[in-house]
């Protein structure tokens, strides 16, 4: 296992060398200006921090150091060195322009996210999930379909909902059925990760990377739809040999009937409401999708205070028989404590993340291998190594050096590339938002190891779906 934690972080390492500084190269006036640290003690040393840190993130299981930690500092240090390098040779403002930028992207998935994961808490306190995990459960479903239902659910709402908020939803109720039966859940979380992913994989609203794709105007919103069946088999492949491994038996029921506290259809209705809207403010107004779930996020607020003025505090006269029918008034409604419940280990990962990649990026990387890999290797494998580079690099940076780099390629292989970077994620858990945030959500029953386990798995689906894409869409390569 040592052995491949050390080849992972080499990988990690040669993938940061060729998509390190897309953030930076649209604008003329940074590149003029742009230091090449390639061979500078300074880009030496930033490598090394980075590859430290980000052992630490994947030996997190083990040393149990939340994975936030050492990739804040070593995003810090990153940028320290690249602020001093660029001050000795009397450089102004250069470095300093290019990190708000990559705050500004870190900015809006902040912003997307918090909605995100503030939406389902509220959803969780007002027992959403539980009841429906009692209805699954009440319906006399096995472990083994329920492993089934969950991964089909993943895969046809994650192109409405995106990957991350669909894998956040079903793992809640994952876990509202699961309980504590960490197998159920850790196979349960991985066929979600794979299953959103797949599903966001033919539809521009269903990952960031088909979104970038999309806006670039590379294909057309209905040119996705074509690798609907390559996506579907990345799916089936691993959670047919997965579903082997759940034990085929039923969970125990515990409550046989639970109510739904107050409001809680309006605040799902107001989470659709919020989807839709950030949906038509990108696709009909040209604006980050983060401005719709900011507007949605109002509605919750305004809902919540109509919650906490029509509050009922509990009073022993009632008549206890109407127990139910009180339920949610006990204990008043508060937006801020649903905030505060989202995961910020995840949330402040994300920012060390993105600051690492975009500091060594600004170092000047990116050339050394973008050659290599679309002019020396050919297209079909640079693309195909791209997916299995976003296992390791979350697939937006990834996919944000392509766009850049923007090689010749047919059609069919920017829907080639547009696909392995979508599901290629699915292969580690660090390599998609989805697999990350559940690593948060579902801490100690969906580890990086645990999905490790499955990698190979997973590769067949990633293999297999490859081959389908050349064989329904072979007229397009």
């Amino acid at each position: 296992m040592c052995r491949l934690s050390i080849f992972c972080i080499t990988t990690a390492l040669v993938a940061f060398l060729g998509f390190g500084g897309t953030v930076f190269a649209a604008d003329p006036g940074v590149i003029q200006k742009t230091l090449n640290l390639t061979q500078h003690w300074g880009g030496y040393v930033a490598l090394i921090i980075f590859v430290v840190a980000y052992a630490l993130v994947m030996l997190e299981e083990v040393s149990h150091m939340r994975k936030s930690k050492p990739v804040l500092l070593a995003a810090g240090i990153i940028w320290g060195i690249i602020g001093l390098i660029y001050a000795m040779n009397g450089i102004d403002h250069v470095a300093e322009a290019a990190i708000r930028h990559n705050i500004l992207e870190y900015a809006e998935l902040f912003l997307f996210l918090l909605v995100a994961m503030t939406f389902i808490n509220a959803m969780d306190e007002r027992q959403v999930f539980e009841v429906l995990r009692v209805k699954l459960v009440n319906a006399g479903y096995s472990f083994r379909k329920l492993f089934w239902i969950t991964g089909l659910l993943s895969f046809f709402i994650s192109p409405v909902a995106d990957n991350l908020t669909t894998a956040l939803l079903m793992c809640a109720v994952v876990m509202a059925i699961g309980k504590e039966d960490k197998k159920f859940v850790g196979l349960a979380c991985i066929n979600i990760v794979v299953a959103a992913n797949a599903g966001g994989a033919f539809s521009p609203f269903g990952d960031i990377t088909t979104l970038m794709v999309w806006q670039k105007g590379i294909i057309q919103f209905q040119g996705f739809l074509v690798l609907f069946v390559p996506a579907v088999v990345n799916w089936l492949v691993p959670a047919a040999i997965m579903s082997f491994a759940i034990p085929d038996k039923k969970p125990e029921s515990g409550v046989e009937d639970l109510k739904l506290k107050r409001g809680a259809f309006v605040i799902v209705g107001l989470f659709l409401w919020t989807i839709a809207t950030a949906v038509s403010f990108h696709n009909f107004l040209h604006l980050p999708p983060v401005v719709g779930m900011m507007a949605g996020l109002s509605l919750l607020k305004l809902f919540g205070y109509y919650l906490n003025k029509t509050h009922v505090k509990n009073n022993l006269t009632y008549d206890p028989k109407k127990a139910e029918e009180r339920i949610g008034q006990v204990v008043p409604f508060d937006v801020f404590t649903k905030v505060a419940r989202a995961e910020w280990d995840t949330l402040l990962f994300f920012y060390g993340i993105i600051l690492c990649v975009g500091g060594l990026g600004f170092m000047g990387y990116l050339g050394l291998v973008s050659k290599v890999m679309y002019l020396d290797w050919g297209a079909t494998t640079a693309n195909v190594m791209v997916g299995c580079l976003s296992a390791i690099v979350d697939n937006i940076p990834v996919m944000f050096a392509v766009l850049t780099m923007m090689p010749d390629m047919s059609h069919g292989q920017w829907l080639l590339v547009t696909l392995t970077a979508g599901v290629g994620g699915s292969m580690l858990s660090i390599g998609s938002a989805a697999g990350v945030a559940l690593m948060g959500q579902a801490r100690g029953k969906y580890t990086f190891f645990g999905h490790l386990k499955w990698s190979p798995v997973i590769a067949l689906g990633y293999v297999a779906s490859i081959y389908t894409h050349f064989l329904v869409n072979g007229s397009l390569m």
